[in-house]
């Protein structure tokens, strides 16, 4: 399992404000190339995005689906990556005085990965989520919203 968390110098409603925001999942998920709303609902429970990953030669698709939520505090998703199997990617965000901690729990849930699963693909999952909340973090405090909190 990987946990790692990150404080984001902005409100929780501006945190939320981003992943509620179907258009904007591109701007801070680490691997789509593009992503899309199937669907027009985002985040309601069972709604999706699907996305395509590219990596070189290759292209993929995959789809993440809402599988709970409490707005504003957390959404549970569940990411399919076809033939690799599914993961269980929780993001948590909490009030932390006026700025807001962000909480992510990854974890294969279903298929290949999930069988396969060692302290080497966590140690892989923790990288990539470095990179995921340093760029949820961007976007929601170079959002123009509000001046950012000192």
């Amino acid at each position: 399992m990987a946990v790692r968390h990150r404080l984001i110098r902005r409100p929780p409603a501006e945190v939320w404000a981003v992943l509620a925001d179907g258009a904007r999942y591109g701007d801070w998920v680490v691997g789509p190339d593009s992503s899309r709303e199937a669907g027009s609902d985002w985040p309601e429970l069972g709604s999706s995005i699907e996305y395509t990953v590219r990596l070189g030669p290759w292209t993929g698709t995959g789809k993440t689906t809402v599988r709970d939520i409490d707005p504003p505090r957390r959404i549970e998703l569940e990411a399919d990556s076809g033939r690799l199997g599914t993961a269980r990617i929780a993001i948590e965000v909490r009030p932390w005085g006026r700025e807001t901690l962000v909480i992510v729990d990854e974890h294969p849930l279903r298929g290949p990965g999930a069988a396969l699963h060692n302290a080497a693909l966590d140690v892989l999952l923790q990288l990539r989520h470095r990179s995921m909340l340093s760029r949820l973090a961007d976007t929601v405090e170079n959002s123009p919203s509000a001046p950012a909190l000192r």
